[in-house]
């Protein structure tokens, strides 16, 4: 058995930093991962967005690894999520199992493939428990609005609770592009079942649909959020407006009475 072990440690990784201090052992790169060969049977995955993917790596090595990898992290996690794997070898036939996967051949595109999909599912975790969080929020701001009819931030407040949405919704965005499949399964059918076989095994397609969705609804709330702001601004500015009339029409009048 090869056990895989995929830690999210961080928001991002600067690979290409990395990739200029620790070119030792690059099987594959580019600009969003390193895929090193440490040995026959040992493999390092990096990606780009926060993860790190061990196989057949003894504990020691790995927690090396990290900490050389460490000060090339973005925002790097206190207690960082995992998700375990098992890979038997020399099987008769590829068979998916619950965290397990018996293949017939593991050659290095094979064994790439499937550290990748442990990958994806680690970055999965991490970017549901960052969409739920902002769910939550969210709903309680909804909640307010509907017991209280108005929104219980300020507008100070809520500039920045929109600005965090944003740029939440913007980094989760721009890295759910990972969720695609390699275009080394498009030409090899053998990879392509793996792949399929994987996806299916850690329910990806259906929890990026999730993560899609929930995105959407936080976009619907914030839509919402901004347009409530606007108003409250239009409003004051009206009241403003009114106020400035009244002083001058009430100094008007009282000039033209001091005049007499």
């Amino acid at each position: 058995m090869l056990p895989v072990v995929s830690y999210q440690i961080a928001d991002s990784i600067d690979v290409k930093s990395f990739k200029a201090i620790s070119s030792e052992g690059i099987y594959h790169y580019d600009a969003d991962e390193l895929f090193y060969k440490i040995g026959p049977e040992t493999y390092v995955y990096v990606f780009k967005y926060g993860v790190v993917c061990f196989l057949n790596a003894d504990e020691s090595f790995c927690k090396t690894f990290l900490d050389k990898i460490a000060p090339y992290c973005k925002n790097p996690f206190e207690r960082p999520l995992s998700e375990e794997f098992q890979i038997e070898t020399n099987a008769r036939e590829n068979k998916f199992g619950y965290n397990t996967i018996e293949i017939v051949n593991a050659d290095t595109e094979t064994l790439r493939l499937i550290m990748l999909n442990v990958s994806q599912s680690v970055a999965l975790d991490y970017f549901s428990d960052q969409t739920n969080l902002l769910l939550e929020e969210t709903n309680s701001h909804t909640q307010s609005l509907e017991r209280r009819g108005r929104l219980a931030i300020s507008g100070k407040s809520r500039k920045m609770f929109i600005g965090k949405t944003l740029n939440l919704k913007n980094r989760i965005s721009e890295n759910l592009y990972i969720f695609d499949s390699p275009p080394e399964t498009w030409e090899d059918e053998n990879l392509n079942r793996i792949d399929v076989g994987l996806k299916r095994t850690f329910d990806l397609q259906e929890r990026y649909r999730d993560i899609r969705e929930a995105l959407e609804i936080v976009k619907e709330n914030l839509e919402l959020f901004k347009d409530l702001l606007q108003y409250r601004t239009s409003t004051y500015l009206e009241w403003v407006i009114i106020a400035l009339v009244f002083l001058e029409v009430l100094n008007l009048l009282i000039d033209k009475i001091f005049k007499r």
